[in-house]
C-alpha cells in the first residue's frame, strides 16, 4: 500500500521535474527582465544630456527613494521600464495559471482520471501557443500517461466485477450516549446501526487496505449492439496494482420521526460552502451543522484522500417516502412548509449529485416486496415514483427493503414485480448477503450488499475479516449483544 500512495504523493520523481521546468521558466523570466532594464540604463545614458539639472529633480528624486524602488509609480517609469514591468507581470500570470492547471490535473489523476488530467492539460492556451510549446505541461502529460500505461484490470484484486463488495449502513449514531440509553429503542440501534466512532475507523482501515469506491455503474454498462439491441456487461476499472473496487450504500437517508432525540443527525442540508452537510437537534432544542452522518463525513475522507474514489464516485443513497426525504417532511401536503421542503429537498439533491453520490429507490413504504401482493407493489412502485423521483430525479437503482429480493430464483427474473420495475426504469436490484454476490444478465444486474452494522460485528465478525479487524474497529461504547 505504501508503494501505491507514494506513487501519487508531492515528492515523486515526477513533481520533481515539473518543479525544475517551473524554475527553468522563472529564470528565462528574470533574464528577460533583466535584457529590458539594461535596454532602458543605456537609453538613459544616451539621453543623460538632454535631462534637467540635477537639482531641479532632487524633490522627485526623493519622492522616489522614501516609496522604494519597487514600488516606483508607474507615471514616473520610462516607456521601457513600464514594457518591462508589464512583461514580467505578464509571463508571472502565465507561469502561475500553469501551476494551477497542474495542480487541477493531479487532482483528477489522483482520482484515477488520467483521460481527464490529460485532456484539461490540453485544453490550455497561452499568449505563445497550445501546450505543446509549454515543457512544463508536457511533462505533466507524460507523466500521466506513464503511470496511466502502468494501471491493472481491477488493480489485479479481481478478475471480474462480480466479486467487489458492496457495503452499506444505515443512519450513524453521532451521539452514543443518547442511542444506547437502554430503552426500548436500543436493541433495535445496537443490531442495525453503527457509530460515527466505527464508520470513520472502517474507512480509515480500508483505505490503508487499498480499498477504492466506484460507482455501480462503472461496474456495469449498457451497450448497444449492432443490431440495435442493448445488454449489460462488465466495465473495464484500471487501477494501480494491489487496489480493490467496492460500492458502498446507505438505507433509509429520511431520518425517520422515531428517531428524535436519540443521537442521530436530523436533516441533510447545503453548508456555508454551498457542499452537503448534516444538521443535529441538541438537547435545548437548539441545531447544530457537522459531520454527524455518512455523506459529510465520507466527502471530507475523500477530500483528504482523493485515490479513495475512483473518479469522484461516493455512494448510493437509498430513500423510501413514507416520511418525506432527506429529513424534510415532503410526506406531508398540509405542512405549512411542504412546497417550500419539495424545493429544498430537489436542491439538496443536486448539490450531492454534483459532490459524487447517487440516490436508489428503497421502495416507498419499506414493505417486503417478495411477499406483498402484486396490487400492493404497483401502488406503492407508482407512489415512489410519484412523490419521491421528482425531488430527487431519475434512477435505475433499487434496493430492497429489509434485502429481501423480489424473487428467490438464482436464474433470470421472471415476475410481473420484475415487469413493473423494469418499465419504471429499473435496471440494478440489490439485496443483503454475507458475502459478494452478482448476476449480470442483458436487461438487467443483480447484486448483493454486505451489512456493516452491530449485528455483524458483534454476531458474525469472521464474515468481516476480509475488510478489516473487528476488534479493532468495534466503538468500545457500544454495549454487548442484547438480542
Amino acid at each position: 500500500m505504501a508503494e501505491h500512495q507514494n506513487e501519487h504523493n508531492s515528492g515523486n520523481p515526477k513533481k520533481k521535474k515539473l518543479k525544475r521546468i517551473i524554475l527553468v521558466e522563472a529564470l528565462i523570466l528574470v533574464s528577460l527582465i533583466g535584457a529590458f532594464l539594461l535596454i532602458s540604463a543605456l537609453d538613459k545614458n544616451d539621453n543623460s544630456d538632454k535631462q534637467a539639472p540635477i537639482e531641479d529633480n532632487l524633490e522627485d528624486s526623493e519622492r522616489e527613494e522614501d516609496i522604494g524602488e519597487d514600488e516606483k509609480p508607474e507615471d514616473k517609469l520610462t516607456p521601457e521600464e513600464l514594457e518591462a514591468k508589464l512583461e514580467q507581470e505578464r509571463l508571472q500570470k502565465e507561469i502561475e495559471e500553469r501551476e494551477n492547471l497542474i495542480i487541477q490535473a493531479d487532482r483528477l489523476a489522483k482520482s484515477y482520471d488520467y483521460d481527464g488530467a490529460i485532456e484539461l492539460i490540453k485544453s490550455y492556451e497561452g499568449d505563445e501557443g497550445g501546450y505543446e510549446v509549454y515543457p512544463v505541461l508536457m511533462e505533466a502529460i507524460e507523466g500521466y500517461e506513464a503511470t496511466k500505461a502502468s494501471l491493472v484490470l481491477y488493480g489485479g484484486s479481481y478478475t471480474s466485477v462480480t466479486q467487489f463488495n458492496h457495503i452499506f449502513f444505515h443512519s450513524l449514531i453521532a451521539d452514543n450516549a443518547k442511542a444506547f440509553d437502554k430503552d426500548r429503542d436500543q436493541t433495535g440501534y445496537n443490531m442495525y446501526m453503527t457509530t460515527v466512532f466505527e464508520f470513520e475507523k472502517m474507512m480509515q482501515s480500508m483505505y490503508e487496505d487499498g480499498y477504492v469506491l466506484v460507482s455501480m455503474h462503472d461496474m456495469v454498462k449498457q451497450v448497444t449492439k449492432e443490431d440495435g439491441s442493448t445488454e449489460f456487461v462488465e466495465a473495464e476499472i484500471y487501477l494501480p496494482e494491489g487496489k480493490k473496487p467496492f460500492v458502498l450504500s446507505q438505507d433509509d437517508v429520511n431520518y425517520y420521526d422515531y428517531m428524535d432525540g436519540d443521537g442521530f443527525a436530523s436533516r441533510i442540508v447545503i453548508g456555508e460552502d454551498g457542499k452537503p452537510t448534516t444538521e443535529m437537534i441538541m438537547e435545548d432544542g437548539s441545531v447544530v451543522t457537522g459531520p454527524y452522518d455518512i455523506v459529510p463525513i465520507l466527502d471530507a475522507f475523500v477530500e483528504e484522500h482523493p485515490d479513495f474514489s475512483y473518479r469522484g464516485a461516493k455512494g448510493i443513497l437509498a430513500l423510501t417516502g413514507y416520511e418525506g426525504a432527506l429529513g424534510y417532511r415532503t410526506d406531508d401536503p398540509n405542512s405549512p412548509t411542504y412546497e417550500q421542503d419539495k424545493e429544498t429537498v430537489k436542491a439538496v439533491a443536486e448539490a450531492l449529485k454534483a459532490n459524487g453520490w447517487e440516490f436508489a429507490s428503497h421502495s416507498w413504504g419499506h414493505k417486503n416486496s417478495q411477499t406483498i401482493s402484486y396490487e400492493l407493489f404497483q401502488r406503492d412502485t407508482e407512489r415512489w415514483a410519484n412523490e419521491v423521483a421528482p425531488l430527487i430525479g431519475p434512477t435505475d437503482i433499487y434496493i430492497f427493503p429489509f434485502g429481501v429480493d423480489i424473487e428467490t430464483t438464482m436464474g433470470p427474473y421472471v415476475s410481473d414485480k420484475y415487469k413493473l420495475l423494469k418499465e419504471h426504469g429499473f435496471n440494478y436490484f440489490c439485496g443483503v448477503y454475507k458475502e459478494p454476490w452478482m448476476q449480470i444478465k442483458k436487461n438487467y444486474v443483480r447484486m448483493t450488499r454486505r451489512p456493516l452494522d452491530g449485528q455483524a460485528m458483534l454476531e458474525f465478525p469472521e464474515r468481516l475479516a476480509d475488510l478489516f479487524d473487528v476488534p479493532a474497529i468495534i466503538d468500545p461504547e457500544r454495549p454487548d449483544k442484547d438480542w
